[in-house]
């Protein structure tokens, strides 16, 4: 079984030698801390130094940290990461909280975290929401916006020329960066006798 350290800090300008330290005290070897320099706003596996232990963890390697919250940007993301090691065989400990899960009361305060990280997830639908409703109470449309007549007009015009000129119809749709599918229902609607903003809004439903 091998320690492996990480360690995160935000930026270049923060020192990251405390977490260092306190890994080199339990046992991590210094050629095994991983580091990263990087905004906590990044998912933990794209991070680069994360990347680089993930890939060469195995089972049965226990990976330390400082503190818990140096895995991810967010409860959520702390437990999809310390869930992914688990499912790989590789363990987890963080020194400052004490959690290790290959404990009884480790397992409990992830236990604890993982309920917190619902209840994160809870509140952030619920402030999504929030904002929907107000933006919609203000205006605002959701959705792909609906295009300018006119400007569908002038789309359907150049893509007539260019299949009067030998173009196929994909070639001609690419054009005006529509797809063949979306030409055929504009020229559709058009044939139908519909007016463009409703060919519009039939093509952005």
């Amino acid at each position: 079984m091998r320690l492996l350290g990480y360690t995160r800090v935000s930026t270049a300008a923060q020192d990251a030698q405390l977490q260092i330290d306190a890994l080199v005290k339990i046992g991590v070897q210094q050629r095994d801390i991983f580091s990263d320099i990087t905004s906590g706003t990044k998912v933990a596996a794209t991070r680069p130094a994360m990347s680089r232990l993930l890939e060469h963890a195995v089972e049965g390697d226990t990976v330390v940290v400082w503190r818990i919250d140096r895995l991810g940007r967010s409860l959520i993301d702390v437990l999809n990461t310390v869930k992914s090691l688990q499912q790989a065989g590789i363990n987890v400990q963080s020194v400052s909280d004490g959690i290790d899960p290959s404990t009884k009361t480790g397992r409990m305060m992830l236990g604890m975290l993982a309920t917190l990280a619902e209840y994160e997830r809870e509140l952030i639908v619920e402030r999504v929401n929030a904002g929907i409703a107000v933006a919609q109470a203000a205006g605002t449309r959701f959705g792909r916006p609906v295009s300018d007549p006119k400007v569908i007009a002038e789309k359907l015009e150049i893509v007539r020329r260019a299949r009067k000129s030998g173009k196929t119809a994909a070639d001609a749709a690419g054009l005006v960066g529509w797809s063949r599918a979306t030409l055929y229902r504009y020229e559709q609607a058009a044939t139908d006798g519909a007016d463009v903003q409703s060919a519009t809004s039939s093509v952005t439903a």
